[in-house]
Order: C-alpha cells, then structure tokens, then sequence
C-alpha cells in the first residue's frame, strides 16, 4: 500500500518505490530504499513529514504515494 495510508505514528517497511527513474533515484538519496523502516509524524498542508533512518523528511504527498509499504 502506499506510505500515505498507513497513517499518522504507523511504521511500515519500504518494499519498492514507483515511479520515474529520476524520482526514484531522488527518493533513493534521501534514504527511501527498499527495506528501510519509515513512518509518518505528521500531515501538513499536503506535505508528509516522514521518519526515516534517524532522519526527517518532508515530501508532498503526490510523492509519498510512490512509495509502496508492507
């Protein structure tokens, strides 16, 4: 399912990313690989604030839904 259904506080695994190759190797240099552990901290005006290998990043929502969790 897409990372932004699993909800606010929810971790979930990145199985693949979707979409273009630029936007893959984009997401892939923020550190959206295939295994890492994600989760959502927050929703902010169409924006995700997504945790990640200790990190957070904000990406729109059109990009989070590439990004396919388990």
């Amino acid at each position: 399912m897409p990372l932004t259904m699993i909800g606010v506080g929810t971790q979930g695994v990145i199985q693949k990313i979707q979409g273009k190759e630029e936007t893959r190797k984009f997401l892939e240099s923020l550190g959206f690989v295939p295994g890492s552990t994600v989760a959502i901290v927050t929703e902010i005006g169409g924006n995700v604030i997504v945790d990640i290998k200790a990190s957070r990043v904000a990406i729109g929502r059109d990009m989070a839904n590439k990004i396919i969790v388990v």
